[in-house]
């Protein structure tokens, strides 16, 4: 049984970071340039990143030139992240289902399937709600999401990632409703092996296009990978939608 809010755990523990993000830097940071590239935003444009974690993507966005507000559930990821802070770049530790700052932002971004983590859809209408509310009229969210279709179609069931000296030992399967991803890590730090396991809401384009139209905000772009090629429901591996309130 996955525990009702395993990411609080899950986002705090120095072996998430490890996993997913000890990796060149390069598709990220691409992948951002070719969304500013298309989206064209004003210098010094507010952004805020949602579920921004260590805060990698806050950094480049910032770079770029634009005023960036980050927020995160976890408390250690937020300490992290404010020895980056300057003029233009800002951590908060934030529950995005509560309301924040109104009719504030141009731009908000939510990258690397940073949402679908809770377990009621309200709970979701929520979070949309937060983002909505958060936009001034005329701006935008891009949401970075699976595409639900090819992961099912896809599924790597066991693998085994070994990463510096640590082992993740990797068990993925499904329902009609979640994707889940149990983790086993193997660390010389660390006594007994510790366990994780990741719970993921299957949200397709209707269910992102419903959540959005009901906060005021209108699906007007979909694209399919990082590149920024066409959605494509079987093909493509990413769901990357943009709405405009």
């Amino acid at each position: 049984m996955v525990e009702k809010e395993w990411y609080k755990a899950w986002f705090n523990s120095p072996f998430y970071h490890k996993l997913y993000f000890e990796r060149d830097e390069k598709e990220a940071q691409n992948f951002i340039l070719n969304l500013l590239e298309h989206l064209q935003p004003a210098p010094e444009s507010r952004v805020l990143d949602v579920a921004c974690g260590r805060g990698r993507h806050s950094k480049f966005l910032a770079s770029q030139g634009f005023d960036v507000t980050g927020i995160d559930l976890s408390f250690e990821s937020i300490e992290y992240a404010k020895q980056f802070e300057n003029e233009s770049l800002h951590f908060y530790r934030h529950d995005m289902r509560l309301p924040m700052w109104i009719n504030y932002f141009d731009y908000a971004f939510n990258f690397f399937t940073s949402f679908g983590y809770f377990p009621t859809r309200r709970e979701h209408d929520d979070a949309i709600g937060t983002i909505a509310g958060s936009l001034k009229r005329g701006g935008r969210v891009v949401f970075d999401y699976l595409n639900v279709h090819y992961v099912e179609e896809r599924l790597v069931h066991d693998e085994v990632k070994n990463i510096s000296n640590t082992t993740f030992e990797i068990c993925r399967w499904m329902d009609e409703d979640h994707f889940y991803k149990n983790i086993i890590i193997n660390d010389p730090s660390i006594g007994a092996p510790q366990q994780f396991c990741e719970k993921v809401t299957k949200l397709n384009l209707g269910d992102f296009t419903d959540m959005l139209s009901f906060q005021g905000l209108q699906v007007v772009e979909v694209f399919g990978d990082y590149q920024l090629n066409s959605y494509d429901v079987r093909k493509t591996p990413r769901m990357i939608v943009v709405a405009k309130k």
